[in-house]
């Protein structure tokens, strides 16, 4: 009897251990050079009463917390100083965790993080979404994405916007 309450004390130390270091490895951290996120409902007031003076778009990272692709971008993607400087000058960003219960409002609506992900039709994260200061999505885009793709996706949306 005490061999089987020692095995199983041994196998629930090990699993222990491992559920630990685990969730460890999907804590966000503080990253360097980050952008400064918003939520959606201080991008849209910004974005509205910015709209004459300088025509900032919205950048919406949908995310999932265990999504390995989604902290990558977080880590090496966002605070990359190219994408800083693209970010900061003409978008207003925001994080919104796809897989979530947090609330989220959007046209005047109140609904989860995972109702507005469905909203905004995604299929899988991480999940990239511009829109104007109306709340109207611009572009979209399914997938990690690195420094170059990411640049080239936003500058696009931009002049998809002046061409407007």
């Amino acid at each position: 009897m005490k061999r089987k309450a020692w095995t199983t004390l041994i196998i629930t130390l090990f699993l222990g251990v491992f559920l630990y270091y685990s969730y460890q490895q999907i804590q966000p951290e503080e990253i360097e050079n980050a952008p400064d996120w918003l939520s959606l409902q201080d991008a849209l007031v910004l974005a509205g009463e910015e709209e004459s003076v300088n025509d900032k778009l919205i950048l919406i990272d949908i995310y999932e917390s265990g999504c390995r692709f989604c902290r990558q971008m977080e880590r090496e993607v966002y605070p990359s100083e190219s994408i800083r400087t693209l970010i900061d000058r003409s978008f207003h960003p925001v994080k919104v965790n796809g897989n979530s219960d947090e609330p989220v409002r959007y046209r005047g609506e109140e609904m989860t993080g995972r109702d507005f992900a469905s909203l905004m039709g995604v299929t899988a994260f991480p999940y990239t979404v511009v829109m104007d200061a109306d709340g109207n999505v611009i572009d979209n885009r399914r997938g990690y994405m690195g420094v170059s793709d990411l640049s080239r996706f936003l500058n696009q949306a931009l002049r998809g916007q002046v061409n407007s």
